[in-house]
């Protein structure tokens, strides 16, 4: 029982991370190399690493998708897809899909003349899903080495949630204190009394048997 419980326990907040990791906005530095617009098919579970702003994004089985390509610092290429999130989650209220992609397709730089800019974005690249982070906001910065910026949203979110799941604990500390710890107990003196009463009758039907042994 134990074991299932850590597990279950490490699940949760394995799963709680992986979440967090995907919705809350990341920035990298890169430098732009080029942008494009390929249609791309809907149809499988990969559908939950795609934007859903509207309800009629839930009908179609394929759609044109903007990309902006660029490269790390350390010559890492990393390709974001540009989409609105709309009213939908994750809770970005993103409808400047146009004006992004114009500004990334202004951004383009090459190897000779590098311009750098910090890309905000949320979710993960992964070649084998074929799932894209989302470009949120770009924002030009002096070089590969400039600050990202203090990620304020991720403070704050995670700060709640502490506050959160620290508010919980207590409450259920208290809770078993006051309402499972006396019941545990109450259990366990039962069980211990009634392991008393067996042993007692135990004994006494072990005398009568050798009383009429002998």
């Amino acid at each position: 029982m134990r074991y299932i419980g850590w597990t279950l326990l490490i699940s949760f907040w394995v799963i709680l991370g992986a979440f967090l990791h995907y919705t809350l906005p990341q920035r990298d530095v890169v430098r732009i190399v080029n942008t494009y617009e390929e249609r791309q098919e809907l149809g499988d579970w990969t559908r939950v690493f795609w934007s859903r702003p509207d309800e009629q994004t839930d009908a179609l089985i394929n759609r044109d998708v903007q990309f902006i390509q660029a490269l790390r610092a350390n010559g890492d290429p990393i390709v974001y897809r540009n989409e609105d999130t709309g009213w939908s989650w994750p809770p970005y209220f993103k409808f400047d899909t146009a004006n992004l992609y114009t500004e990334a397709n202004d951004a383009i730089s090459t190897r000779a003349a590098p311009e750098w800019y910090v890309m905000t974005h949320y979710g993960w690249r992964n070649e084998f899903l074929s799932a894209f982070p989302n470009a949120i906001s770009l924002r030009p910065v002096d070089g590969p080495d400039a600050s990202k910026g203090i990620p304020w949203v991720n403070i704050i979110v995670l700060s709640l949630l502490a506050v959160f799941f620290a508010a919980i604990w207590v409450r259920w500390r208290r809770f078993r204190r006051a309402r499972l710890d006396p019941k545990l107990e109450e259990l366990q003196d039962n069980w211990e009394a009634a392991g008393d009463a067996v042993d007692k009758r135990r004994g006494r039907f072990r005398n009568w048997l050798n009383s009429w042994r002998s």
